[in-house]
């Protein structure tokens, strides 16, 4: 087994017949003494690689789907996942993978669903409680379930407020904090999961389960088959549990504010890390968790919705970088407090949410604005009005010319003319743009000196020529992607064939431009 016959695997233009000479390969296990790649990838993975890529193939014929599901038990859920294998091609008693798999797709049978409810095996029970659109007479059995782990999972995702709310008064303390979390448990559980008013307590957690109370988890437990988290403790009132619990339950945002906002002065700091993360308290709370000594507390009032511009406007100036980035992605923060934080607060490429609900008439004032982070911030937006999009391309300024570059609907003429203007610095950019044309690409792609990251852009983009693919070869990363684009001449992807990074075989077995004969060729 090797990376080659991985790429082919992959290849779309791969022939029927060697398809079939994979899957028959495919079938043939590795043997226990197979050297691993160069790259350090065993043999048993590069199988898996194999079955996986040949699963993943778009044009498999009933037979070649046959001869897969036949290789092992998780085959046939690769299958089904991939739409290859539907309700009518699957047998639960000897595919359960696969029933589970289209369960969870929303495909399966809601029979299946009461048979896997009942299976002796908790793991599948386990997987099933995930599934979406359950009958909910299976909830009910899973919500039941004698492993605590099956009630926990079902209390994760499902979306009857019926079912949350009786798991929120699970006896076992993990089943609870997982619903804890679930934006369908009614308020009144979660206020009821915050105050214990009127909530039994849990007779058990993960912790007492397995271990005499009280018990507290050594962080640096050296047992390789704990599965306990770190600081897990337990005397008889679960403790970290529901520690877990309460901090689900306020970042939850279906929580009542009154019952959230009693935790905004908590000794945990995790725990008014999760009330500042709420969306719908009084401003008077988001005020006083702006003043908390924990940056990350701060960090989350500032970026949370529910928080007013007066929290912006004080924590604009924080002392932590990280909190004044979180304002800057506060989804209404002023446009002047944006403007102050751009001499002093790396905003990253992404557009601001702010940026991205700003009218029209805003735009073009932050176009317009004299500070050409601003600007910058505005032309990071790839929905721009046509004319400012244009306008911020021709930015004298760097900055905002290479934020602007990578947008649809600009001109070739516009994009030479910033690489004119800005050079070195915009290459990487422009060779990103989805309208590039190749001659322009490969104009880039022979800049002197080379501008790797360019090249990289260029290496994958749909425009590239052979001009503009052949200089890519010449950089460690762009060579991987430069040897899968089907624009490479055939002569080079044979070559690449036996290029000494495994890699670059790879990619360049999976080009399509690779002659059928070479393939047939390199197969054993």
């Amino acid at each position: 087994m090797n990376r080659l016959l991985c790429g082919l695997a992959a290849n779309p233009a791969l022939p029927p017949e060697l398809v079939d000479r994979l899957i028959a390969l495919a079938a043939t296990p590795p043997e226990p003494s197979d050297l691993p790649d160069p790259a350090g990838l065993p043999a048993g993975y590069l199988a898996d690689l194999l079955v996986r890529n040949l699963s993943e193939r778009a044009d498999l014929g009933p037979a070649q789907v046959a001869a897969l599901a036949a290789l092992d038990e998780d085959t046939p859920a690769r299958l089904a996942r991939d739409g290859h294998l539907g309700a009518a091609d699957v047998d639960p008693a000897v595919w359960p993978l696969a029933a589970l798999a289209l369960l969870d797709e929303g495909r399966g049978l809601p029979e299946w669903a009461r048979r896997f409810a009942v299976d002796p095996d908790p793991s599948v029970r386990w997987q099933l409680a995930s599934c979406p659109g359950l009958p909910a007479d299976v909830e009910d059995a899973l919500a039941a379930d004698p492993d605590p782990e099956v009630a926990a999972e079902l209390a994760w995702w499902t979306t009857s407020s019926a079912v949350a709310a009786r798991l929120a008064r699970h006896p076992h303390a993990e089943v609870r904090q997982s619903v804890a979390g679930n934006e369908a448990v009614p308020p009144a559980a979660l206020a009821a999961l915050l105050t214990g008013d009127g909530l039994p307590p849990a007779r058990s957690c993960l912790v007492c389960d397995g271990r005499e109370i009280p018990f507290t988890h050594d962080p640096h437990c050296p047992d390789a088959d704990c599965v306990l988290p770190a600081g897990a403790a337990c005397d008889g009132t679960h403790g970290s549990t529901v520690h877990g619990t309460w901090q689900r339950a306020l970042a939850n945002p279906a929580a009542p504010p009154e019952a959230v906002a009693a935790f905004a002065d908590h000794p945990s700091v995790l725990l008014r890390w999760a009330v500042a993360e709420h969306p719908g308290l009084p401003a008077e709370v988001y005020a006083c968790l702006a003043a908390d000594p924990a940056p990350g507390v701060r960090a989350s009032v500032a970026r949370n919705p529910g928080s007013g511009p007066e929290v912006s406007r004080v924590l604009a100036a924080d002392p932590e970088v990280e909190v004044r980035r979180a304002v800057a992605h506060h989804p209404r923060v002023p446009f002047d407090v944006l403007e102050r934080l751009t001499p002093t607060t790396r905003l990253g490429p992404e557009p601001l949410p702010r940026i991205c609900a700003a009218t029209p008439e805003e735009l073009a004032q932050g176009a317009a604005s004299a500070n050409a982070r601003v600007r910058m911030l505005v032309a990071h937006r790839n929905d721009l009005p046509p004319e400012l999009r244009d306008r911020l391309a021709a930015d004298p300024d760097a900055s905002v010319a290479k934020a602007v570059a990578p947008h649809a609907g600009l001109s070739p003429e516009r994009l030479r003319a910033m690489v004119a203007l800005h050079g070195q610095q915009v290459l990487a950019r422009v060779a990103a743009n989805p309208d590039a044309p190749g001659d322009l690409l490969a104009e880039v792609a022979r800049h002197d000196p080379p501008a790797r990251r360019a090249l990289r852009e260029i290496a994958s983009h749909p425009h590239a020529t052979a001009e503009a693919l052949l200089p890519c070869l010449a950089d460690g990363k762009a060579r991987v992607r430069a040897a899968a684009h089907p624009a490479l001449p055939a002569a080079v992807v044979v070559g690449l064939l036996d290029d000494p990074d495994p890699e670059v075989v790879e990619a360049a077995a999976g080009n399509s431009s690779l002659p059928p004969a070479v393939m047939a060729q390199r197969m054993p």
